[in-house]
């Protein structure tokens, strides 16, 4: 009998997507560790690992490039264009590579998050795409005008054909998407205990002196790190490869096999841009969230309004964050303003749907 197998395709876009989906595959394997995972993917095989307990098959693969960026913040629009254009040049041979791939390794279903091909080259192999995000790239492409017509329109026609969307929270309508189904928050749990992680890793301030600062796997060029010099009984994680070695209260975490959500039980809050696994991680935990907001990435709306619905919050202001001296880690977080809370499940909803999928008769 043939091994069940997930092909699934994780969008070309920093790192975000390819952990918020690695901690769906690692559930998988955590349930059915018979399950062949074969993950697609441009993003590097460490990250995935770093995720997955189990073995997987690991496809380096170009499907989309979501948004050209030099950092976490700052967007090259032209060249995201460009791109996109080069890639529908080549579509054709990029899907009948990967229809031939699926038809190889028998894989029964494709899930993907959210390069728009990954439904075009399920159809054509014949089997069903399920994707699950927040938000479709074609929000993004629309708010930058003419140029971007074309591709917001081939993007929603490969939306089109996906079978099944699993709405994540944060979220914007995805009206491209015929069958929705929404479900809790996505993400990682911490392995470690913070009595671990304060031994291995030196943390000798309280918690509320902890601050963890997250800004994605492009990093940000901008950051401050002279501020830290002003809190010199406080202590700041960072996984910036490129931070400077010379302050005593910065702690470079560089081991691959810890990550941002095994950190974060050790803080009060987070330092963050908008994005979706950090902040879903977060709200699983009840850890507050500094946040700079966004204005031209049109997703950070959508998940900086769920932020102050659902946790405690601190907006800030791009230039308070890179001009001034800090001055906000004495002020006061903001409450989340609805007394509901969102369900944490849906890392597991989605994993068992899927392994229910693979295993039906």
């Amino acid at each position: 009998m043939a091994r069940p197998t997930l092909y699934a395709a994780i969008t070309n876009h920093g790192f975000g997507h390819a952990t918020r989906t690695a901690a769906v595959l690692a559930e998988i394997q955590r349930l059915v560790p018979d399950v062949l995972l074969i993950v697609v993917t441009s993003a590097p095989r460490w990250l995935i690992e770093s995720y997955l307990p189990g073995d997987f098959i690991y496809r380096s693969r170009v499907f989309d490039v979501g948004v050209i960026q030099k950092d976490g913040l700052n967007m090259n629009i032209p060249a995201t264009l460009t791109q996109l254009q080069e890639i529908r040049t080549y579509q054709q041979r990029l899907v009948d590579a990967e229809v031939d791939y699926i038809k190889q390794t028998g894989a029964q279903l494709v899930l993907a998050d959210i390069p728009p091909l990954a439904s075009v080259i399920a159809e054509k192999a014949g089997v069903p795409c399920w994707m699950a995000s927040n938000f479709g790239w074609d929000l993004i492409y629309e708010q930058w005008g003419e140029d971007f017509a074309e591709i917001v329109e081939w993007v929603r026609e490969c939306f089109g054909k996906c079978d099944r969307l699993f709405r994540l929270p944060f979220h914007e309508s995805m009206s491209a998407f015929s069958n929705i189904t929404d479900i809790g928050l996505t993400g990682a749990s911490p392995r470690y205990t913070t009595l671990e992680l304060r031994r291995v890793f030196g943390i000798t301030a309280d918690p509320e002196k902890t601050i963890l600062l997250s800004f994605g796997g492009l990093g940000l060029a901008k950051i401050p790190y002279r501020n830290l010099q002003q809190f010199p009984d406080w202590q700041f994680i960072t996984f910036d490869r490129l931070a400077p070695d010379i302050y005593t209260n910065l702690i470079k975490v560089t081991d691959s096999k810890y990550r941002p959500v095994d950190m974060m039980p050790l803080c009060s809050r987070i330092i963050s841009k908008p994005g979706y696994g950090t902040f879903a991680e977060a709200c699983r935990l009840d850890i507050p969230i500094i946040s700079i907001p966004r204005d031209d990435f049109a997703e950070a709306q959508f998940l900086l309004t769920g932020l102050q619905d659902h946790n405690h919050h601190y907006l800030l202001a791009e230039n308070e964050f890179t001009e001034s001296q800090w001055e906000f880690l004495f002020q006061p977080l903001l409450p989340p303003r609805k007394e509901t809370s969102l369900p944490k499940d849906g890392t597991h909803t989605l994993a068992t749907a899927v392994i229910n999928y693979l295993y039906q008769d």
